[in-house]
């Protein structure tokens, strides 16, 4: 279809899309899944061109996906997987849509409700050992999804970037430059002797943990709408261990851009689901997340996943208004 951003386009009915899912419910390895539902019969429009995207399961770098796109406002709410609250951006294939106005082809003569019981018996994966329930969604599916590496060497990837309205030339070559800068740092740290590491081998945004024993903890009792700052980097960092992590919850470059910003709180997020076992995990203390905060890809060569961050409380600050 050769959307681009800025595109109006049409969900299409549930009888059309259940003609292009297989027994699993899937279009080439990606999940419809019933929280897409909802949107069946509406317009909206292209937010990103999804032709690639981050491994996040086994941090593999870039990924291609084919035939794909993100919609404005379209996330997932987590209804149909235990109330999971990720809010990942949903895939659309181009199957799945057409361009606004087009009157297409007659839709399949299906009985009506033969798409929901597929999609929800799909939204399962066998249990674990113990039992567990185990859940399978678009974000658990995605290597199966875009199977194929995509390496920085790869000139396509940032023709699309610009071509699709994704990011600008110079948003572009930025991201480039960190990712190529990255790279040369990762291999110095294999083959150089320490002392010759340039700034320690730290890759762009050069965050450096402060802490080798146990991560402190904080509560500010935040609630949606409450405005809150993003505490200076040199005191987050001096809550993270030396894997980058507060009890288990990583801080990222991505993230520092946000430091010093003045932002209103959007959820609480107590349930999210593991994308590399499908579980789904209950925190023992709820995360943050921010209005309009989301991953930028600056970091990951203009990934548009644009992946919701979570934040510890301890790296806020409450702001009166």
């Amino acid at each position: 279809m050769n959307l681009r951003v800025g595109d109006v386009v049409e969900v299409r009915g549930e009888a059309e899309i259940l003609a292009t899912l297989d027994e699993r419910g899937e279009l080439d390895g990606l999940p419809f899944m019933p929280e897409m539902l909802a949107f069946c019969g509406r317009r909206m429009t292209v937010h990103k061109v999804a032709h690639k995207l981050c491994d996040t399961q086994t941090r593999s770098g870039l990924r291609r996906m084919e035939r794909a796109v993100h919609l404005t406002g379209a996330r997932c709410d987590g209804s149909a997987h235990g109330g999971c609250q990720t809010a990942c951006s949903l895939y659309w294939k181009e199957a799945w849509l057409k361009r606004a106005g087009d009157g297409g082809e007659a839709s399949p003569a299906v009985p009506e409700g033969r798409l929901l019981p597929l999609l929800e018996v799909n939204t399962r994966k066998p249990p674990g050992a113990d039992g567990e329930e185990r859940y399978s969604c678009q974000a658990t599916e995605l290597l199966r999804a875009a199977p194929v590496c995509l390496p920085v060497r790869s000139v396509g990837q940032y023709v699309t970037d610009v071509r699709s309205g994704n990011v600008g030339p110079v948003r572009t070559v930025h991201a480039l430059l960190i990712g190529v800068f990255n790279r040369l740092q990762a291999v110095s740290r294999r083959v150089l002797p320490k002392r010759l590491w340039f700034r320690e081998g730290l890759r762009w945004g050069f965050l450096r943990p402060g802490l080798r024993g146990r991560t402190p903890t904080g509560s500010l009792d935040l609630r949606p709408g409450e405005l809150v700052r993003v505490k200076p980097q040199a005191e987050i960092l001096a809550t993270l261990n030396q894997d980058m992590l507060n009890r288990g919850l990583g801080f990222e470059e991505e993230m520092a851009r946000y430091c010093g910003k003045v932002v209103r709180v959007q959820a609480r997020v107590e349930r999210c689901i593991d994308e590399r076992s499908g579980r789904l995990l209950t925190m023992k203390s709820p995360c943050i997340t921010l209005e309009s905060v989301v991953c930028q890809g600056v970091h990951s060569l203009n990934c548009p996943r644009e992946f919701v961050p979570f934040w510890r409380e301890i790296w806020l600050e409450r702001v009166t208004p």
